[in-house]
């Protein structure tokens, strides 16, 4: 058995392009499926946010439309309720890495207001990264790659990433609202932006980087790293 850590956003909001705060937090599925998943094969989770802070489930990712009915959706809320680990987070400033084995980052629209520009977060990053520990990373997850500096050079600049597409967001109806869009700023950043069918699971493995587009690729991601865990 080892340590997982699951690195997730503080926030409970996403601040527009006209400065209104859209609620949010983490996406449940992208938290519960690997969360099963690495618990069932015996490994323990650590939940790490900015400032020791409880993570915020997006309300909207509880939703009976977006987990395959209600009955579904009511066993996430569960599972939500019932991870202990979930209400009891360590600062994501006091994490060792040499204490995990493998590195966990689940999306929601959180990660684009904070870890997208939180130091600490880019720092343990380039840290995974070049430890050649797995490193996970799905759907707006990836906004935190954008604080990962070497430098002046994007740590991930030259890997191959799936996110968040910018035809998911204009079908969510934020695309026009956003300050920015992940897949345009990764791009900039000089990560390599795979782009998979919308809403479909869609991962790529680049060296130790898996990486899933949306929250249907979550599971999948999931899978990927516990085959290198062994």
């Amino acid at each position: 058995m080892s340590k997982i850590l699951f690195v997730m956003t503080g926030v409970d909001h996403w601040t527009l392009a006209d400065g209104t705060r859209h609620p949010t937090g983490f996406w449940a599925e992208e938290a519960v499926a690997p969360y099963e998943a690495f618990k069932a094969a015996g490994h323990e989770i650590v939940v790490a946010t900015p400032g020791g802070v409880v993570p915020t489930v997006d309300k909207g990712s509880l939703a009976a439309q977006y987990n395959g009915g209600q009955e579904q959706a009511d066993r996430v809320a569960g599972v939500l309720a019932a991870a202990t680990e979930l209400q009891h987070p360590i600062s994501l400033q006091d994490v060792n890495l040499d204490e995990y084995a493998a590195v966990y980052y689940p999306g929601g629209h959180g990660p684009m207001e904070d870890l997208a520009v939180d130091a600490d977060s880019g720092k343990l990053l380039t840290l995974a990264l070049e430890s050649g520990k797995p490193l996970g990373v799905v759907c707006h997850g990836p906004a935190a790659l954008l604080a990962a500096e070497r430098d002046g050079v994007n740590a991930f600049a030259g890997y191959r990433v799936a996110a968040f597409t910018n035809d998911e967001e204009t079908q969510s109806g934020f695309a026009d609202k956003a300050k920015w869009l992940l897949q345009d700023r990764l791009t900039e950043a000089g990560v390599q932006v795979q782009v998979g069918e919308p809403w479909a699971p869609h991962i790529v493995v680049d060296r130790n980087l898996v990486t899933g587009q949306n929250p249907a690729s979550s599971a999948p991601l999931a899978a990927e790293l516990l085959k290198t865990l062994g």
